[in-house]
């Protein structure tokens, strides 16, 4: 990972949360450094926690522009420290990570079907009190006939630490070239713990009994409800960046957070 090549003179665009120690930050920073709009930016700066880094990288999608996170937030795993008296500094010395969202094609009960990016996971989740059935194939082969869940789900090495760590699936490395499929309370298998998946596999998930068990689906914050079938790949023709401060690289954070007790 190398040093970020810049223009002498960056154009910037800040994006910040709602937190008001971010919309502060934004403030002094613009001041500062000036503004660009997002389609017009070398660098998109991301202000806030990690929700905010996945809004900014939605963001990047139309323009390819490498996003630098800085936390005011709560979190912060995909964020850098606050520098801002020496922001150009440190992007210009920033290691790049490259990744691939997952592309998601959902259809629903009534036919109609979206096609959704995510960066972190895409996930299945009950819509109301009744356990979800899903059958999970991988790669056009059945591999569970009926998983009876509150969900699944399957994440990137970059999302291998939020909910899917939170649902006790694997953390991976970011170069391991894998995807995680985890199941969420899983009922029935009970001990079923899920799989670990070549980045390249296309997940497949049926909704079984959609009218009485209805479920929604989720790629990263964007949900499509009463979902009956959902198609899942790596989006190869999608390349997302982010910058990391030195040493603080993402391949290295997942491998912190693996350590963490």
């Amino acid at each position: 990972m190398n040093a970020t090549a810049l223009p002498e003179k960056p154009a910037l665009a800040f994006l910040a949360s709602d937190r008001p120690e971010a919309q502060e930050a934004r403030t002094r920073l613009v001041a500062q450094y000036r503004q660009v709009t997002v389609d017009k930016a070398d660098v998109i700066i991301a202000l806030g926690g990690d929700g905010m880094m996945l809004e900014a990288l939605h963001a990047s999608m139309a323009t390819g522009a490498p996003v630098y996170g800085v936390n005011y937030g709560s979190v912060g795993f995909l964020m850098n420290s606050p520098a801002e008296d020496d922001l150009i500094g440190h992007l210009r010395r920033a290691e790049r990570t490259s990744i691939h969202p997952l592309r998601a094609v959902m259809t629903d009960e009534a036919g109609h079907t979206a096609t959704l990016l995510a960066i972190n996971e895409v996930s299945l989740l009950r819509e109301t009190r009744q356990t979800a059935k899903i059958r999970i194939s991988v790669d056009g082969r059945v591999r569970l006939d009926e998983l009876a869940a509150d969900g699944v789900m399957v994440a990137t090495p970059a999302g291998s630490t939020a909910y899917n760590a939170s649902a006790h699936g694997p953390i991976l490395p970011l170069g391991s070239r894998a995807l995680a499929l985890t199941p969420i309370s899983a009922f029935r298998p009970r001990r079923w713990r899920g799989a670990l998946l070549s980045h390249d596999s296309t997940v497949r998930f049926d909704v079984l009994e959609p009218a009485h068990r209805p479920v929604a689906a989720v790629a990263d914050n964007q949900e499509f409800r009463d979902v009956v079938s959902v198609d899942i790949s790596e989006a190869t023709d999608v390349t997302l960046t982010m910058l990391f401060d030195e040493g603080r690289a993402l391949g290295e954070r997942i491998l912190i957070e693996q350590f963490q007790t």
